[in-house]
């Protein structure tokens, strides 16, 4: 059996699911061409989705992995994350191998975008599984006359068994910018992040992978093109004034994001900028 591509629905949002003949899996949706699901072969899901995720299309998807485009976070004028979430992509390409599978989903600026942000923009995301790998590409170009700068994520919510046992490294002698602390600049000094409360981390200039270790499993962690790299967990407290996620969902999911947010991209008229995040489970 090859691997092939085809639709179905995600809790009611119309998405494309992925497989492989070894028996790797994925789901994306089109709005907001949102990975919301991603299953090595013989492996349980490895992205994590709030039971309570708003699927309307009135608010964006909680969990997976969303596109945030152009702006990260707040770090600008425009909504949080952006303006792409929960936009409906387009299908642009997709092909199947005996061992892999991979889609390119694409979207570009109209007038409702142009009233917030006046540029005229192309964005493809490109999701390939083959066996343990997953690899989200993600390409921007400057379709317009004048230049624009942005910022970007791929805001991974990775699902954990329990986020106190995880170890994250590879940020040791990393500098990062904490919100918890009012955005001051600190050193990881520790050989390994251990989440022990509220989280919100932006890590400058990392240009190593990371290994996320929990129990008995592994997970690699790599990009490219990205600088920056977030770490996020809302902990009790901020779980709990967030409508879409059950109180004890901080517990299951560790959001590591492969990132540009503290240096803007700036591309020219016909210039295009590219990321990637590459996931391998071990």
């Amino acid at each position: 059996m090859r691997a092939c591509i085809d639709e179905m629905a995600f809790r009611g949002l119309p998405a494309l699911a992925l497989s492989t003949a070894a028996g790797a899996r994925a789901v994306v949706t089109l709005q907001g061409a949102q990975l919301v699901s991603w299953a090595p072969p013989g492996s349980e899901d490895r992205l994590w989705v709030s039971e309570r995720a708003v699927v309307d299309g009135s608010a964006p998807l909680r969990g997976g992995v969303p596109v945030c485009f152009p702006q990260f976070a707040t770090l600008g004028p425009l909504p949080r994350h952006g303006l792409l979430r929960t936009r409906q992509w387009e299908l642009a390409g997709s092909r199947c191998g005996d061992d892999y599978a991979l889609v390119i989903l694409r979207c570009t600026d109209d007038e409702a975008s142009r009233a917030l942000w006046p540029h005229r923009f192309a964005i493809e995301l490109a999701i390939g599984i083959e066996n343990s790998r997953l690899d989200l590409e993600l390409e921007v170009d400057n379709c317009g006359s004048a230049s624009f700068t942005f910022t970007a994520a791929l805001h991974s919510y990775l699902r954990v068994a329990e986020v106190e046992e995880t170890r994250l490294e590879g940020l040791h002698g990393f500098d990062y910018r904490d919100a918890t602390a009012g955005n001051r600049v600190k050193r990881d000094s520790g050989d390994a992040l251990l989440i022990e409360g509220e989280t919100d981390r932006v890590y400058r200039e990392v240009d190593c992978p990371l290994l996320l270790r929990e129990y008995t499993r592994s997970l690699g962690i790599n990009s490219e093109g990205f600088t920056d790299v977030v770490i996020w967990n809302p902990w009790e407290k901020r779980c709990a004034e967030l409508p879409d996620m059950a109180p004890g969902d901080f517990r299951r999911m560790l959001c590591v994001e492969a990132a540009v947010a503290e240096q803007p991209v700036s591309l020219a008229p016909g210039e295009g900028w590219w990321g990637r995040q590459t996931l391998i489970a071990l």
